[in-house]
């Protein structure tokens, strides 16, 4: 395992295709095959509860492995609840304004990334942006959406 090699997700809101099994198998391999022992995920929809809920899972065979839940805005409450520790706030998201916060945050993601693992089925929204960045900045990038 390389910590420092690590993968990040992008994926529309709403999961449309029963894609569980799938993101399973491609996270099993990054660890596996690629040596991936970081992966960085939102928590803006049903794709990124998704890939937290699946990241669960290898951890217990793959202590090793972490993964952390990159936020938008800045934490409250409600979010330690959930997730407890496995946060990260980027330094310099507060000075940004909360219309451009995900965009700045995948940003993140992706200049802390060497994969990207996405979920896109339509041509438009921010995954589509977000999966398209992730090539065009040299990721090698996982589409689970078609």
């Amino acid at each position: 395992m390389d910590e420092n090699r690590a993968c990040c997700f992008f994926g529309h809101r709403e999961v449309v295709h029963n894609i569980r099994a799938e993101l399973k198998s491609v996270i099993e391999k990054l660890i596996v095959t690629e040596k991936v022992g970081n992966f960085y995920v939102g928590n803006q929809g049903q794709f990124d509860s998704m890939v937290y809920s699946v990241l669960k899972e290898p951890k217990k065979q793959y202590p090793q492995i972490r993964y952390t839940v990159v936020l938008a805005y800045m934490p409250n409450g409600r979010i330690k609840e959930i997730y407890g520790y496995d946060t990260i706030y980027p330094e310099g998201l507060e000075t940004v304004p909360k219309r451009f916060a995900i965009s700045k945050r995948n940003d993140w993601m992706i200049n802390k990334s060497d994969f990207a693992v996405c979920y896109v089925y339509k041509i438009t929204g921010g995954a589509a942006k977000f999966k398209k960045k992730a090539e065009n900045q040299g990721l090698q990038v996982m589409d689970i959406g078609n």
